[in-house]
């Protein structure tokens, strides 16, 4: 079974890495997939790599990656637990927004990661998180914090910590939410009960 299941993501990773259905390959360093484990009960969701992960070939490492993952250990979350991808896996130019159609590109290749990754709960940061999984932008203060049951799993939307370090107020509903979902993971079972906040 572990043996199907490694042929399946190396074909996955191999359709993303040879995937020319866009122009944002063609000015990226590197194609990138994820980081964490490639199955897990929480999948992350961002936008588009920015420059340190086109370099190196890995979502969210920069500030609001470090931003992201501190929230990440202070709930307690292991590394079998959880998996971060992006909605776009190619870098736009100068950090833009993916446009429509370059979401709309990539949209095939995060479907087979959400099979193959088959999380409980998804963690959408940001709006472009959202359109890409929704297909309309969102009005975030409507949507944010609030869960979507879609086929038996649950979608909640938050701000992108890009947001946050722009306005550090924004920090506490990421956290809150974050909160959330680790609440949600227990109740379905996925994962055990929180015991507080790490003592730093």
């Amino acid at each position: 079974m572990a043996e199907d299941f490694n042929t399946r993501w190396n074909e996955f990773e191999e359709m993303c890495n040879s995937c020319n259905g866009c122009e944002l390959r063609a000015g990226a360093t590197n194609v990138v997939i994820y980081r964490g484990s490639k199955t897990a009960p929480l999948m992350i969701v961002g936008e588009a790599p920015g420059a340190d992960e086109d370099r190196i070939g890995k979502p969210f490492v920069g500030r609001s990656g470090k931003l992201l993952q501190s929230l990440i250990e202070a709930y307690g979350f292991g590394d079998g637990d959880y998996h971060i991808c992006n909605i776009c896996k190619c870098r736009p130019p100068e950090n833009r927004r993916p446009l429509p159609s370059e979401i709309a590109a990539c949209k095939k290749n995060l479907a087979v990661q959400f099979g193959l990754v088959q999380p409980k709960v998804i963690l959408l940061c940001g709006s472009t998180a959202y359109e890409g999984f929704f297909g309309a932008k969102p009005v975030m203060k409507e949507v944010r914090g609030k869960f979507i049951e879609r086929n038996g799993y649950y979608i909640m939307t938050t701000y992108h910590p890009a947001f946050a370090l722009r306005n550090p107020a924004n920090k506490m509903p990421i956290f809150e939410d974050m909160g959330k979902v680790r609440d949600k993971l227990t109740e379905l079972g996925a994962m055990p009960p929180w015991q507080g906040l790490n003592a730093e």
